[in-house]
């Protein structure tokens, strides 16, 4: 074998290998918990920090509703069926992510550092996973730990939550009204939107 010929089959092995890393970083489990930590690198210098400040609801919207303004079922990991609308009088932290999606991943642990600080007699979660298994969802979170309440939808979703982005994340005042849309992964860890959902707590009377 001539020196050239060689070093043709060594350049064509350095083409297959990167083909076959290309392959694992996209379409495999293992590219998204890399693809995860890499943006849980970005998330912790603080450049994703979530906003604790969105457009100003109307002044229609700031009243206090006897209804629930969205009305949604959802269905927990093992079946149960809840409403959204049980949670009036709390403010809500409402997530839509996937199991496929690296951003979605990269900044739930932030979320679940952020759930175990919060007064939860004030604040809800609904980790609310768009996968298509649930049992895909149940393997992630068991595998991370996660604590967080993980639903997936019962039902047709309100037209008000839809959004072209995962992950999304809706912040629901105690009357149900979205306070903020957040598009794209965020760092919710921080004091600054501890104090921001604390905020939105207003007791019912």
């Amino acid at each position: 074998m001539n020196a050239k010929t060689k070093k043709q089959q060594i350049n064509w092995l350095q083409y297959v290998l990167f083909a076959a890393l290309i392959l694992v970083l996209f379409f495999t489990d293992l590219g998204t918990s890399v693809r995860g930590g890499i943006q849980q690198l970005l998330l912790k210098t603080g450049l994703k920090d979530a906003p604790t400040a969105g457009e100003p609801a109307l002044a229609s919207q700031q009243m206090a509703l006897s209804a629930y303004p969205y009305q949604l079922t959802l269905t927990t990991l093992d079946g149960k069926s809840v409403q959204l609308s049980d949670l009036k009088g709390k403010v809500v932290f409402l997530n839509q992510w996937a199991t496929w999606c690296s951003p979605c991943r990269a900044e739930m642990p932030a979320i679940e550092k952020l759930y175990q600080s919060v007064d939860k007699n004030k604040i809800a979660f609904v980790m609310l996973s768009l996968d298509e298994d649930p049992q895909k969802v149940r393997q992630v979170v068991n595998q991370k730990k996660f604590t967080f309440p993980v639903y997936v939808p019962g039902g047709q979703m309100p037209e008000a939550f839809y959004s072209s982005a995962i992950p999304t994340t809706l912040i629901l005042d105690s009357n149900g009204q979205i306070a903020q849309r957040i598009e794209g992964m965020a760092n919710y860890d921080t004091d600054e939107f501890r104090q921001y959902l604390t905020s939105l707590y207003k007791p019912t009377r």
